[in-house]
């Protein structure tokens, strides 16, 4: 399916603009994306609140509607219209750089099947400020993302990668990190090398690096956004 203009007005269908944001410090934005945002006609946020408070910094009053994991299949046919009617729309996360763990991707399949146009302003992303001060030896690695949510599923996922021989990267919410550091004990070894980033970019921000028992000594029941890397598992098969 083509939606390249207006049945009504012929006008050329409008852009999605995917805009990566600030993952902590407000500086670490771009002024592209200043711009984008300052031009778009709606700007599509994954909450109303987070999205309000960005805009409010930026001295940009602009209408804002929600696209999240709870309404962005409903939503999406509103969002093709306003398209379809030559309106630029940008989207943004919650912070760092959209889709990339969070919801846009049943949206930007149809973008593309429909043959609208969709342009990445990059910026801010925590896997690749991550990767940027990590020691492992990075040329090749896995992202895993998010775990399962149920313990037993958790644990099966984990003992499948303990004999990867590629470095691995885990993400999870804020609350569950002294959990993942748990399970990748159990899972991995006590002596698992890990790099855990914590809070990038912002005032509390702390980098761990050594085996995983010593730093579950050091975060003593810490919440904090943060990305996990292993390094090359050491358990390997009989």
């Amino acid at each position: 399916m083509t939606l390249n203009a207006n049945s009504t007005t012929g006008k050329p269908a409008g852009k999605l603009y995917v805009v990566a944001t600030p993952i902590g410090n407000a500086g670490d934005i771009t002024t592209r994306a200043i711009e984008t945002l300052a031009h778009a006609d709606v700007i599509l946020c994954e909450e109303h609140r987070n999205g309000s408070r960005l805009l409010k910094s930026l001295g940009i009053a602009k209408p804002l509607l929600e696209l999240n994991e709870h309404n962005e299949a409903e939503r999406i046919q509103e969002v093709l219209l306003m398209l379809a009617q030559g309106q630029t729309l940008a989207l943004i996360s919650d912070c760092g750089t959209p889709v990339f763990s969070d919801p846009g991707k049943k949206l930007l399949q149809l973008l593309y099947e429909m043959n609208i146009a969709v342009t990445p302003l990059p910026g801010a992303s925590s896997l690749m400020a991550a990767l940027s001060v990590c020691p492992f030896d990075l040329e090749e690695f896995l992202f895993i993302g998010f775990l399962p949510v149920k313990t037993d599923q958790r644990q099966k996922r984990l003992s499948q990668l303990k004999y990867s021989n590629y470095p691995l990267v885990l993400m999870d919410t804020p609350y569950r990190m002294q959990r993942l550091l748990q399970e990748v004990q159990q899972s991995f070894g006590k002596k698992q090398n890990i790099f855990l980033a914590c809070d990038l970019t912002m005032p509390e921000e702390h980098l761990y690096l050594g085996p995983v028992d010593e730093i579950l000594t050091k975060i003593q029941n810490r919440k904090a956004e943060f990305i996990l890397i292993l390094d090359r598992p050491q358990k390997k098969p009989f």
